[in-house]
């Protein structure tokens, strides 16, 4: 099965083209461009790009399958739009998978490991994974959260974490007191072993839904103020 994998929740902007085999997930060309502010006009032509020098063209994809977040409202939501509207056109099933679970799909061993992305604000997107299941993914032992990281080891308490991926376990690495492993990113070998079971089952797609974790920074503005009565330019004075 061939099957489109796109992330837009971190700074990289991650574009692939991949066959999903018996072995595992096999990237045939692929692009990671790291540019947080680049997501909408880098995306589409890295993903032309790898079909092209795959040779393949897009009615021949048989799945779209596209990070869902944890990451920012403005970057997010670029990957999933793109997805959504590939899926329409194409009429291909379309796979939402946590950005997380895709990193730690690619980490080595089956070692407790703790995976942490940039949620800005001074925090991180967390979750905590055991072993490989079958198909590539891992199993998760938390559910993703927000926190500042100091906060994080406590969370890790009794789960024999000793490691941990992502781009905020380098950073990080004294706060965590773990020992850091890649990748940095999601791959697109990893966002398709994530949802490999799902894939190979045919099952039916979630629903491609955001995983924010907090509101946005915008809101829906309120009503206007009414004007106060009453004022000395109401009475035609100045």
């Amino acid at each position: 099965m061939l099957v489109i994998a796109l992330d837009t929740s971190t700074p990289a902007v991650t574009a692939g083209l991949v066959t999903l085999e018996d072995g595992g997930p096999r990237s045939l060309a692929e692009r990671v461009t790291v540019n947080p502010r680049a997501h909408g006009e880098l995306l589409t032509p890295q993903l032309l790009e790898v079909l092209a020098e795959a040779g393949y063209q897009l009615g021949q994809v048989g799945a779209i399958v596209v990070g869902s977040g944890p990451g920012p409202f403005t970057g997010l939501r670029v990957g999933m739009v793109t997805a959504a509207a590939l899926g329409h056109a194409c009429a291909t099933r379309v796979y939402p998978v946590c950005s997380l679970d895709a990193i730690a799909a690619q980490t080595p061993g089956d070692d407790p490991l703790l995976v942490a992305t940039d949620a800005r604000r001074k925090e991180v997107y967390w979750a905590a994974y055991g072993a490989h299941r079958p198909g590539g993914a891992r199993a998760r032992l938390t559910e993703p959260g927000v926190e500042r990281p100091e906060n994080v080891p406590g969370r890790l308490d009794g789960l024999g974490v000793r490691s941990a991926a992502g781009e905020m376990a380098l950073r990080h690495r004294e706060v965590f007191a773990l020992d850091p492993v890649e990748p940095s990113y999601p791959t697109p070998a990893g966002l398709i072993a994530a949802t490999a079971a799902e894939l190979r089952a045919g099952a039916a797609p979630q629903p491609l839904v955001p995983l924010y974790l907090r509101r946005p920074d915008a809101g829906t503005p309120g009503p206007p103020k009414p004007v106060s009565a009453g004022t000395d330019i109401d009475r035609g004075r100045t």
